[in-house]
C-alpha cells in the first residue's frame, strides 16, 4: 500500500446530503461525495496489491467492455469490498475463481461486493470485475475529464483518457481513493483496431495481432501507481527513443508523437533531457526508472500520467505560446513538458491522500517551473519567473480544501503555492539546504501517499524552524501578510498586519540599503535606520 500511514475515514453519513459553511458560502456535499472521498470501512480493511486491467475499446460506438483483476491483502478481517465505477458505465459481474459474487450499489458510483467468507488478516486473494458501457465524454479535458473521442487533422481516431479529481473510476473499476496504490503495479491491456496504436503507462510488454482486425497492446507497470495516473492514448503514433544518463543510471525515454508531427517533435521535445537534468538536480533521481519516461501526444493540453506524460501544447513554447509569468523566461521552454513532468516527483512519487491537499502536487510542481528556469538560466531568472506568476493569484478561498468528500481548494494552489515555497526557501536562506529538503522529501516519502500535515512537519523539521504559522497563513487563510512600517526619530518601526494570530515569519529586508533578517510580530518593534525595504522574494505586501 503506497502510503506513509493509514488514516481511517469517518463513518458514512446516514443522510443523503449535508451542508457545510465553506469560505462564506454554503456548500452541499452528497452521499456520493462521501463514498468517493472517505476511506470507508469497506476500503480500509484491505490493501491493494495489483491491478490487471483489460479493455476492448469500440471507437465507433464510444463503448468500453472489459475486466479488472483486483488483487488484495487483508489488513484486518473483512468480507465486503467497495469498488467504484462511475455511471453510465456499470459492473456486469464479479467473480472469484469460478464463483459469482453478490454485489449491491450505493449512490451513483459505489459497488459493495460480498466475498464468499470473511477474509482473515494477512490473507491474500483477488476478484475479477467485469464491466461495460459508454464512459463519460470529456467536455473540456483535462479539467472536465473522461474520455476524449477526437480526430487528428487527417480525420483519424485520436482517443485519450484524463481523470484527475473526477477519478479513475470514470473509465475503469477500481479502488478509487488516493490513499492506496497497488504495491505490485499493474498490467494494462487495451484492444483497438489494428490500424491504431495504444500507449499506456510503464513498458510495453507485448503487441498481439488478432485475425478480426484488432490489436491488443499490453503495458506493464512495475511501480505503485496512483489511479488517475493510469491512461490510454490511441492514435496513429510515430515512435522514437533515447537513453538519458541519469543519477540511477540509464533511463529509457520514449517519445510518441502523431506520425505527421515526428520531425517537429524531434526538435521541440528536446526540453525533455533538459527537464530531467534540472529536476534530478533539485528533486533527486527520476522516481520510476523501471517504468521509463514517455512523452505522448494527446488531443488535449496535457496531464501528468505516471511514466506516460501526455502532451497537447501544439509544439509551442510557454503555455500555448504564452509566458505564464509575463517576464519572458517562460517563453524559453515548453510549459507542458516542464510542468507535467515535474509531477513525476510531486504527484506520482509523492501523492496526496486526499485531494483537499492538492497543493502538495500543484504548489511544488508550479515551483518546479521556477527551479527549471533557475537551473538553466540563473537564480535571478528563476526569481523573476515565480514572482511574475503572482499576478495570477486571486486570494479567493483557502488553498486547503474540505477533507473526506473529494473537494479541492483554491486554484491558487499553483501560483500562491509556488510563491509560498519560494518564500520558505528564503526564510531558510540556504539554497543547498533547501535543495536537500526537496531531495529528502522525494527519498523519505518515496512512492508514498501523504497529507499536507506530513509535508508541513517534514519541512519544518528539516529547516530547523517551526513554520506552522507560515503554512497556516498561506494555505488556510486568504490574506497576504503586510509588513507595516513607520519612520520616527531615526528609527523604523515595523510589525505584521493582515495575519493570523501568532504569525511569526522572519523576513529579509534592506535597512538603509544593508540586508539583514528581522523578526516581526503583530506588536511594534523598531530598528535604527531611515528606510526599510522587504526582499522581493517574500510573498508579502509593504
Amino acid at each position: 500500500m503506497k502510503r506513509s500511514s493509514l488514516i481511517l475515514g469517518a463513518c458514512l453519513l446516514s443522510s443523503v446530503s449535508f451542508g457545510q459553511i465553506l469560505h462564506g458560502t454554503k456548500k452541499t456535499f452528497t452521499l456520493d461525495d462521501t463514498l468517493r472521498g472517505t476511506i470507508t470501512p469497506e476500503r480500509a480493511w484491505w490493501d491493494l496489491m495489483r491491478y490487471d486491467l483489460s479493455v476492448d475499446v469500440d471507437i465507433d460506438n464510444k463503448f468500453f467492455k472489459g475486466s479488472n483483476v483486483i488483487s488484495y491483502k487483508a489488513l484486518s478481517p473483512g468480507k465486503v469490498m467497495q469498488i467504484d465505477l462511475q455511471e453510465p458505465l456499470s459492473i456486469t459481474s464479479v467473480v472469484q475463481g469460478e464463483k459469482s459474487l453478490k454485489f449491491t450499489k450505493k449512490g451513483a458510483n459505489a459497488y459493495f461486493i460480498e466475498l464468499p467468507a470473511t477474509v482473515s488478516a494477512g490473507a491474500e486473494g483477488d476478484i475479477t470485475v467485469h464491466y461495460e458501457g459508454n464512459p463519460k465524454v470529456a467536455r473540456r479535458a483535462p479539467w472536465d475529464g473522461g474520455v476524449s473521442w477526437a480526430k487528428d487533422k487527417l480525420g483519424r481516431p485520436f482517443v485519450a483518457t484524463s481523470c484527475q479529481g473526477l477519478g479513475a473510476s470514470v473509465w475503469w473499476p477500481c479502488k478509487d481513493h488516493m490513499y492506496d496504490e497497488p504495491d505490485k503495479g499493474m498490467r494494462i491491456s487495451i484492444t483497438i483496431p489494428d490500424s491504431l496504436m495504444n500507449v499506456s503507462n510503464g513498458m510495453m510488454d507485448s503487441y498481439c495481432l488478432y485475425k478480426d482486425g484488432k490489436v491488443t497492446t499490453v503495458w506493464e507497470v512495475i511501480n505503485p501507481i496512483n489511479n488517475y495516473g493510469v491512461n490510454i492514448n490511441i492514435g496513429n503514433y510515430a515512435h522514437y527513443t533515447e537513453t538519458y544518463k541519469g543519477e540511477k543510471g540509464p533511463l529509457r525515454v520514449d517519445y510518441w508523437p502523431l506520425d505527421y508531427n515526428l520531425e517537429v517533435a524531434k526538435e521541440h521535445w528536446k526540453d525533455v533531457p533538459r527537464m530531467l537534468e534540472a529536476f534530478e538536480y533539485w528533486f533527486g533521481p527520476y522516481p520510476f526508472y523501471e517504468d521509463g519516461y514517455k512523452l505522448v501526444e494527446a488531443p488535449y493540453l496535457g496531464m501528468e500520467h505516471q511514466s506516460s506524460v501526455t502532451y497537447g501544447n501544439q509544439y509551442k513554447k510557454g503555455y500555448l505560446g504564452r509566458d505564464q509569468s509575463g517576464t519572458g523566461w517562460g517563453d524559453k521552454w515548453d510549459f507542458i513538458i516542464i510542468h507535467e513532468s515535474g509531477h513525476e516527483w510531486f504527484a506520482n512519487n509523492i501523492t496526496y491522500k486526499d485531494i483537499a491537499d492538492m497543493w502538495v502536487h500543484e504548489g511544488f510542481t508550479a515551483y518546479s517551473e521556477s527551479l527549471f528556469t533557475d537551473y538553466h538560466y540563473g537564480k535571478k531568472a528563476g526569481e523573476d519567473y515565480v514572482i511574475g506568476t503572482r499576478k495570477n493569484i486571486r486570494n479567493d478561498i483557502p488553498i486547503i480544501g474540505v477533507y473526506n468528500v473529494n473537494h479541492e481548494g483554491s486554484g491558487d494552489m499553483y501560483s500562491k503555492g509556488a510563491n509560498m515555497i519560494h518564500t520558505i526557501r528564503h526564510i531558510i536562506g540556504d539554497d543547498e539546504k533547501f535543495r536537500q529538503i526537496l531531495r529528502g522529501m522525494n527519498k523519505d516519502f518515496y512512492h508514498q501517499t501523504v497529507s499536507s500535515a506530513d509535508i508541513e512537519h517534514y519541512i519544518s523539521q528539516k529547516a530547523g524552524r517551526d513554520l506552522s504559522k507560515v503554512f497556516d497563513q498561506y494555505l488556510r487563510d486568504v490574506r497576504i501578510p503586510k509588513l507595516a512600517t513607520q519612520v520616527k526619530g531615526g528609527k523604523v518601526n515595523y510589525r505584521w498586519e493582515n495575519v493570523i494570530d501568532g504569525f511569526d515569519m522572519p523576513v529579509k529586508v534592506a535597512v538603509d540599503g544593508k540586508e539583514q533578517y528581522i523578526y516581526p510580530s503583530t506588536s511594534w518593534k523598531s530598528i535604527k535606520g531611515k528606510t526599510l525595504v522587504a526582499d522581493r522574494n517574500f510573498y508579502i505586501t509593504q
